[in-house]
């Protein structure tokens, strides 16, 4: 069993495939953040742009092919359960060459999470 990029132990069709395929929604900011990332690793730019946030969404996403991601670490979340409608995720997402840390907001519309924006920590 191949373990999900997300960094998670469970296989990539149980953990993030399943968000990715369209089956289920993340339940969580924390969940959206994971799946992202490993939208990212694998390329897949239409669940990128689905699960971002209307008013910031880009109108196309590039990804560099040559990008090799790594690891995710999530360093804390905050809210983004259930019971609420904003989270914040703070994670450092590591990269050949070196690593991103950011801290990403996200909202509910219609009921499921979306990434609103990051903010770039160093």
């Amino acid at each position: 069993m191949k373990k999900c990029p997300c960094g998670l132990s469970q296989s990539y069709d149980d953990c993030c495939g399943r968000f990715h395929s369209g089956a289920t929604a993340a339940p969580t900011a924390e969940a959206l953040m994971r799946s992202r990332y490993s939208a990212f690793v694998k390329g897949n730019v239409p669940y990128l742009l689905r699960t971002w946030h209307p008013r910031t969404r880009p109108a196309q996403l590039d990804l560099d092919p040559s990008m090799k991601w790594t690891g995710l670490e999530i360093l804390s979340a905050t809210e983004g359960s259930a019971f609420h409608s904003t989270g914040t995720v703070t994670f450092r997402a590591s990269f050949r060459g070196g690593s991103l840390h950011e801290r990403s907001r996200f909202e509910r519309v219609d009921g499921a999470w979306v990434y609103v924006e990051g903010e770039f920590l160093d």
